[in-house]
């Protein structure tokens, strides 16, 4: 029996949820599900620029699991660039945390 996930702590909510190419229509489309914990990883490793130690605390994760998180959301993310695919954000074991900053 596998272990159960750790709930992810994510200190952002994505208001925006879709993103797909200009000029194609959404049902000649496919899609990527980018899960809220992948899109959290990106956004503190490659937004905000955070080393890998401290964003893998930020999310209450260790190193090795966040950095397979970014790794699977850049490629995601790079399917769907390159392959013009759409992107769905949605998904995935986490929880909203509130920084006190």
């Amino acid at each position: 029996m596998p272990r159960p996930r750790i709930c992810r702590r994510v200190g952002f909510q994505p208001d925006i949820t879709y993103f797909k190419p200009a000029g194609v229509r959404l049902r000649e489309l496919k899609e990527v599900i980018l899960g809220v914990d992948e899109f959290e990883a990106v956004r503190l490793k490659d937004l905000d620029g955070l080393e890998q130690e401290e964003a893998a605390k930020k999310m209450n994760i260790s190193q090795p699991t966040f950095h397979r998180l970014v790794l699977s959301a850049r490629k995601k993310i790079a399917d769907a660039i390159v392959n013009g695919k759409a992107i769905r954000i949605e998904g995935g074991n986490y929880r909203i945390f509130k920084s006190r900053f």
